[in-house]
């Protein structure tokens, strides 16, 4: 399995949702929002998730300061694709078809979240048209 395609571990999750909610940020800054407590084994804690997510593609680190800046090199789309299409993968050969089947029936979709689905299924036909 590449790096770029490995998953995401809750822990560098959280630090993903940081920087997508509020930036680029330090690590001082990371260990503030995420962690709200400073020392010198969070920060270090901080700097190996965010090393492993460097490595991972997911973010990526602005040296061009004294204090080294990290901002979020994919977004949240992009990991429930990969998220989702690795459970397809494993639980369902590959169809997703299962997944969004239990995801409506399960909890049941709202009208708007029924009108937002027909729209999505029209602009894909209307795609697949062209």
């Amino acid at each position: 399995m590449s790096q770029q395609n490995q998953d995401v571990t809750e822990a560098e999750l959280a630090l993903l949702q940081a920087l997508w909610d509020s930036g680029p940020a330090t690590i001082r800054q990371l260990v503030e929002r995420v962690y709200q407590q400073g020392g010198t084994s969070v920060y270090a804690t901080v700097q190996k998730l965010l090393d492993r997510l460097e490595g991972k593609g997911c973010v990526e680190r602005d040296r061009s300061g004294p204090v080294h800046v990290f901002r979020a090199s994919i977004d949240r789309e992009e990991l429930i694709g990969r998220r989702l299409r690795a459970v397809a993968d494993s639980l369902c050969g590959g169809s997703l078809s299962p997944i969004l089947t239990h995801l409506v029936e399960g909890k049941g979709i709202s009208e708007v979240e029924r009108r937002e689905l027909r729209a999505l299924i029209d602009q894909l036909d209307r795609k697949r048209k062209r």
